[in-house]
């Protein structure tokens, strides 16, 4: 299934935290946080301005992005979990 986002939204895939801290205790499942980090996989075409002109997405497919820990929609793309995010909701692309 292809999912192509709307307007001003992306398809994000969360990307894995480390499963040690820098110490080497490993983290169990239950006290693991959800990341809030993720790659963009899909864009929508941009935000329609007032005056109907479309203003281009800042981000692009393959991008490293960070969001807030509560953001998003989370659906299922291929049993996979993935986020539908607003582009206003992303905090910075991480280069």
């Amino acid at each position: 299934m292809n999912i192509k986002p709307l307007h001003d939204k992306v398809l994000v895939k969360r990307v894995d935290e480390e499963e040690k801290t820098s110490g080497g205790i490993i983290i169990p499942d239950t006290a693991k946080e959800k990341p809030s980090e993720g790659i963009i996989e899909a864009v929508g075409n941009g935000f329609r301005a007032e005056d109907g002109k479309i203003i281009p997405m800042s981000v692009k497919t393959g991008d490293r992005v960070l969001f807030a820990k509560w953001s998003g929609t989370e659906i299922k793309v291929n049993g996979e979990s993935r986020l539908i995010i607003k582009e206003s909701d992303l905090l910075a692309i991480v280069e």
